[in-house]
């Protein structure tokens, strides 16, 4: 199974709040956030490790550049793009057919839970498996509505929004969980992707919202808790969650 990071934001709030390294080099309890991704995706049997970076920060260039010299495992794009679905985009040739996981490079969950969940995604039969959490620190989370066997039913930007939906009337979805930016999809997702890219779409949150308009099936699989290192103050906040 392959594992893909998306590296190529530009941690512009992170910049504005003092810290000078760029986003995926931000170190969580002593280890770069990239390297702690790295690292926990060939503990769970990764076969190869896909990265797009930006071109706009050489520092992460060359400390990727660095490890393929050392693992060959890994593959890297560096290109600028607008969002990260366009990024996902770049990334489709070097992932190809089969399951694979896709995570921002931001994401901090507890390693125990992330390979229970790897394990549970290889033995499902479904197009995707989401990793959710109950636990809202988020500016602009993304809502998930669930059936009562953890499939999902939609994607919403607001509770407002899921109140209004029609899986909100039907009585049978309830709204609790929010987007924990790790996705565990098969190469069905990619006809999906290719049609948001091709009509001008943006943002994963729209590429998400269009595999359930597209009939896929999709389970929700809640860890404890998944944060974003956005803010300097989260670094922290990261630090003292995997302490705990």
């Amino acid at each position: 199974m392959k594992f893909a990071i998306l590296a190529a934001g530009e941690g512009s709030r992170l910049a504005q709040e003092g810290v000078e390294l760029p986003k995926p080099l931000v170190k969580i309890n002593g280890e770069a956030m990239i390297d702690r991704l790295i690292r926990i995706f060939k503990d769970n049997g990764a076969e190869e490790i896909v990265i797009i970076t930006n071109n706009l920060t050489p520092l992460t260039q060359n400390h990727l550049r660095d490890l393929q010299t050392k693992d060959e495992s890994i593959k890297l794009i560096v290109k600028t793009t607008p969002s990260s679905m366009h990024s996902f985009y770049e990334l489709k040739p070097l992932i190809g057919n089969g399951k694979f996981c896709l995570t921002t490079v931001d994401t901090i969950f507890r390693e125990k839970e992330f390979g229970e969940y790897i394990d549970a995604f290889k033995a499902y039969e479904g197009d995707g498996m989401m990793a959710v959490t109950d636990y809202i620190d988020d500016e602009k989370p993304l809502y998930i509505s669930t059936d009562a066997e953890m499939n999902i039913t939609g994607f919403h930007d607001s509770l407002e929004n899921f109140a209004a939906s029609e899986p909100g009337k039907d009585g049978k979805s309830v709204c609790k969980y929010i987007s924990g930016g790790i996705y565990c999809l098969n190469e069905k997702a990619f006809t999906t992707l290719d049609k948001c890219i091709n009509s001008g779409m943006s943002r994963m949150r729209n590429f998400q919202r269009q595999l359930v308009f597209d009939g896929l099936k999709l389970k929700a699989y809640q860890l404890s808790k998944i944060l974003d290192v956005d803010h300097a103050s989260d670094i922290k906040k990261a630090e003292s969650f995997l302490k705990s």
